[in-house]
């Protein structure tokens, strides 16, 4: 069996791993999951940290270690499932060019906002 991948599913792999990656480390939806994991640290009278208890915490906060979990979860299972799998990975796919489109346009807009912002303080 040889293994060929056309570059349209090996971007759309990229991005759907970039998006799960994210969910698990970031999104709001999934810190059920993380919680059970993570402690709070007292770094000052007034400030606390959330850090991991344990490596599976360290795992589910670290974006760099989740996303080669995630590659591997994705592109494992589309080469071994790809009937079942292409429709996790086209939902995931859109989402994340969504969200880097959504990270560009958002600073963007930011961007110009604060440009107005100092404009005004200027006249």
């Amino acid at each position: 069996m040889e293994l060929e991948i056309t570059w349209i599913d090996f971007v759309l792999l990229i991005l759907a791993s970039y998006r799960l990656t994210h969910l698990i480390v970031f999104d709001k939806i999934t810190e059920f999951i993380r919680k059970p994991f993570l402690t709070k640290k007292k770094i000052s009278e007034s400030e606390t940290k959330t850090v991991p208890k344990s490596n599976i915490g360290y795992l589910l906060t670290c974006y760099w270690c989740a996303g080669v979990w995630s590659a591997i979860l994705l592109g494992l299972t589309y080469l071994w499932i790809p009937e079942i799998t292409q429709y996790l990975i086209f939902i995931l796919a859109i989402a994340g060019g969504q969200a880097i489109l959504e990270s560009f346009v958002g600073v963007n807009i930011k961007r110009t906002a604060l440009y107005g912002e100092e404009a005004k303080e200027l006249k």
